[in-house]
């Protein structure tokens, strides 16, 4: 068999393969098993290996570059458009393997077993997180329904929850209060949970070099560097910082016709979780940063001058994640620039 391009369409139990040759026409077309694929790859010369990058991609790249392909993997998205006709496995095996042969198709990095591995820590703190806050939430409703009624935060939450249930009175029926009991205690155990993970996370930045040199940037921390160097890896994938930034969808949206440009708001394309936690390090970090005599300390002042706080936030964001490019890619630390004076 005459293979140049192997296109797999990946799925749970079965895969589709379609193998292109050197000017692009079907040699093969199957359907197989997971397992049958690996085995399959083994017995054929090494060639180009195109994927989605979904569900274990990265696991099965791995495994077929072990045995000398060469894998390249791909965003979804930018492989519908090489669907032709109707939908269904065989055609979008076919698809991935076009698409895997044009010069111009951006190809996602196969990830290393220890960076799935902390990025499986991030998702699984971010679902307890959530969990958190959907049981505070309910705490909250219940209580208001019988007259108390909480300030946000969770301080205040906790500190209500101790003078409400610790008390002589709660003013609750004895079935609800043994039920805000419970409730309090999952809270409380959520909390357990969480502090494991930050633990972990602050751990794994003093073992990593990568994950040091972010934290010298203003509103990163361990969580924010661990995951950005578990889902960036190497950062010359990217050619400049605004790729990166492009990347985490924290670039205007483009809608040019004619000519005429016009930028709209955030892309939000990527990682929801890169871009909550990249955000949210910006807005703690802004009211700092702002006030110091430093090339974005005055940078800053002159956007909020002119835009919104939130406005200001994101586009701190955006400078974080070409911040972060330039340290991954360069290896070297932040080092804040004090303002050059003009000349009179």
């Amino acid at each position: 068999m005459d293979i140049t391009i192997l296109g797999i369409d990946l799925g749970k139990n079965s895969c589709s393969v379609v193998g292109l040759d050197v000017n692009g026409k079907v040699t093969i077309r199957r359907r197989m098993r997971r397992e049958t694929v690996i085995a399959f790859c083994s017995k054929i010369p090494t060639c180009t290996v195109a994927m989605e990058a979904c569900c274990g991609a990265h696991h099965m790249g791995r495994a077929l570059a072990a045995q000398g392909h060469s894998v390249r993997m791909m965003s979804p998205e930018y492989v519908r458009p090489y669907v032709k006709a109707q939908k269904n496995d065989d055609r979008d095996a076919e698809a991935i393997a076009e698409a895997a042969t044009r010069p111009m198709m951006r190809f996602v990095q196969l990830k290393s077993e220890e960076q799935l591995d902390m990025q499986t820590l991030h998702r699984v703190r971010d679902q307890l997180v959530g969990e958190r806050t959907s049981l505070m939430n309910q705490i909250r409703s219940l209580l208001l329904e019988r007259g108390h009624v909480i300030p946000q935060g969770r301080a205040k939450l906790a500190a209500h929850l101790g003078e409400l249930l610790d008390g002589q009175s709660s003013g609750l029926s004895p079935r609800i209060h043994t039920l805000i009991l419970d409730m309090r205690e999952r809270w409380m155990a959520l909390d357990e949970r969480i502090k494991k993970f930050d633990a972990e996370f602050h751990e794994e930045v003093d073992r990593d070099a990568l994950a040091q040199r972010l934290l010298t940037i203003p509103g990163i921390g361990p969580l924010n560097a661990t995951a950005l160097v578990a889902a960036i890896g190497d950062a010359g994938t990217f050619t400049r910082g605004r790729d990166l930034a492009a990347w985490l969808g924290l670039v205007p949206k483009q809608v040019t016709t004619g000519g005429k440009p016009k930028l709209l708001g955030i892309t939000k394309r990527g990682s929801k979780y890169l871009r909550k936690m990249l955000i949210q390090g910006a807005r703690a970090a802004m009211p700092g940063l702002s006030k110091t005599d430093t090339a974005i300390g005055a940078w800053l002042r002159g956007l909020l001058a002119r835009s919104h706080s939130n406005v200001v936030v994101v586009a701190l964001a955006a400078k974080m994640a070409r911040t972060v490019w330039a340290l991954l890619r360069h290896e070297s630390i932040y080092e804040s620039k004090p303002v050059v004076a003009e000349p009179n």
